[in-house]
């Protein structure tokens, strides 16, 4: 399971972030039960920006319930596998398939599940487990609720040489260990 920035800077700007956040806490609690590895990642940027490593908003979220066991990778882009060690923690733990969720659906979850599939990944996004700006996207005319549907719908249909991509509400989602 992969959980994108997911920080206390950001969690009060998209778009129902409490409940996300318990949303996918829950999931990784399942994640753990069934032996199925959880990696955070939280977006940091130079000293004396918002995203400075060493200020407050950057920590992860609480409300995640992160574990000792839970891997945390710092990113600086919105691709998480660019210039991170992301794709070899997943291939140490010989993973597969993504369960992915986090913020915010149109720029860091959207980069980084097109990445994982290229990178021969497959991926199941919780259609219910990523969200946007609490305010959508308003120069496109969308409200938050809209800009999900629709990476849903661009993400499930992109066509990428390497892995597949498939939805499925938080409800649905069942981890499997390999092995």
């Amino acid at each position: 399971m992969v959980v994108v920035d997911v920080q206390e800077l950001l969690l009060p700007l998209v778009w129902r972030g409490e409940e996300l956040a318990d949303r996918i806490a829950a999931l990784a609690r399942a994640a753990r039960r069934a032996g199925a590895p959880v990696v955070a990642l939280r977006q940091v940027g130079p000293p004396g920006t918002d995203f400075d490593p060493a200020s407050p908003g950057t920590r992860l979220s609480p409300r995640l319930c992160l574990e000792p066991t839970d891997v945390v990778i710092d990113k600086t882009a919105t691709d998480a596998f660019y210039r991170t060690d992301l794709a070899a923690v997943l291939a140490e733990r010989r993973v597969d398939t993504l369960v992915l969720t986090g913020v915010a659906t149109d720029y860091c979850v959207d980069a980084t599940a097109r990445s994982a599939l290229s990178h021969g990944l497959d991926v199941v996004l919780v259609s219910d487990g990523h969200a946007p700006a609490a305010d959508g996207d308003p120069r496109a005319g969308l409200t938050a609720e809209q800009v999900v549907d629709r990476h849903n719908r661009l993400l499930a249909g992109a066509v990428h040489p390497g892995g597949t991509l498939g939805l499925r509400p938080a409800a649905d989602v069942v981890f499997t260990r390999r092995g």
